[in-house]
């Protein structure tokens, strides 16, 4: 299931997310790598929800419904008190608990909505922007210094394929923004920078020079209305030193993509065929199916599209439908997760014929 990024609460969303089946009995969706269903809402299970919260921050974002009971995926609402309570939630309190438990900070959002004559409870956690969220202290069954990561349908320890990739994306990512603010003052002149200081929420200016501001931190400032200040009503601000002069023209510094085969060097047979000489005697099903489940050919952690020519890569941006006969390419990190989920079936098999 696809997020809607823009508008992850909107109507359209949650109808996907709480749709039936052909029967019209059941929901449609599975538990994923960003949907969990939970039968009710109380108070003990803040643990769980929390740890939750962390898992899916850490992977691609994703949403914790509360009124779907669990096999089969009956959309039953939650009862009056669980609604109640699911209702009064207090965030400012929520949040507070989360920052106490977790670093770097968690976003998230809450909704009620009535669906087929029911109450539902949505929460949608953002995929966090600095990875990975850390417990920082124990609590229940969080645990001081772990990191929890969202597999398909299941919270857990992160595992070190998903923990080295998100260590070497934040390193990457930390890489080019030095270098990208190096290039952007070099252009300028070293005196006529500025700096921004985010954490501490100050501008300093030793000259009344241009303030350059990356682009990245727009998204992140808050205006005040012209004559109204509150700290308690309004956002978090940014106080200045010196004065802001307006520019004309602010040049926009872009790193160029590698080329996609360079990403995902692997076709969908070549693929297949690593992970069959590493696993004999699969079933190539199986593979088909950990694809479906994890939604690997949406998430570019693991597959891109290889578009075969420019128009049809800006369909697929328009209109979010994928040309007929667009092939998906692979890298490693899908090789090693389907080996783990095969590893995991099997498991389950063996000890099912034990039995």
């Amino acid at each position: 299931m696809k997020i809607d990024l823009d508008n992850p609460l909107s109507s359209e969303m949650i109808g996907e997310i709480l749709r039936l089946d052909s029967r019209k009995k059941y929901i449609f969706h599975r538990e994923t790598k960003n949907l969990e269903f939970k039968e009710n809402f109380n108070h003990a299970g803040w643990d769980d929800y929390l740890k939750n919260f962390a898992a899916f921050a850490n992977h691609c974002g994703g949403y914790l419904v509360f009124g779907v009971k669990d096999k089969p995926k009956e959309p039953n609402g939650l009862n009056k008190k669980s609604a109640q309570m699911f209702e009064q939630i207090d965030e400012e309190f929520i949040s507070g608990e989360i920052n106490k438990l977790f670093s770097p900070s968690i976003n998230w959002a809450k909704q009620t909505v009535e669906v087929y004559g029911k109450f539902f409870g949505i929460i949608y956690i953002e995929e966090a922007k600095v990875k990975p969220i850390i417990a920082k202290q124990d609590e229940g069954n969080i645990k001081n210094g772990e990191i929890y990561y969202r597999y398909a349908g299941r919270t857990q320890k992160i595992e070190y394929g998903e923990l080295n990739e998100i260590i070497e994306n934040r390193i990457l990512q930390n890489s080019s923004q030095i270098l990208s603010l190096i290039d952007k003052i070099t252009k300028i002149g070293p005196s006529n920078a500025a700096i921004l200081d985010t954490e501490k929420g100050l501008i300093e200016k030793n000259k009344d020079n241009v303030l350059v501001i990356d682009e990245e931190l727009i998204p992140k400032i808050r205006f005040i209305k012209e004559g109204e200040f509150s700290e308690k009503k309004g956002a978090s601000t940014l106080r200045l030193v010196g004065d802001v002069q307006p520019v004309d023209q602010v040049e926009i510094i872009k790193i160029k993509k590698q080329r996609i085969t360079e990403q995902y060097p692997l076709s969908y047979k070549e693929m297949v065929e690593k992970i069959k000489s590493a696993i004999p005697n699969i079933n190539q099903s199986h593979v088909n199916e950990i694809i479906s489940n994890n939604e690997l050919k949406q998430d570019i952690k693991y597959s891109a599209y290889n578009f075969r020519t420019k128009q049809h890569e800006e369909k697929y941006k328009e209109s979010g439908e994928i040309p007929n006969g667009t092939p998906s390419l692979y890298n490693e990190n899908a090789v090693q997760l389907i080996m783990k989920e095969l590893k995991i079936l099997k498991d389950k098999e063996a000890k099912n014929v034990k039995r």
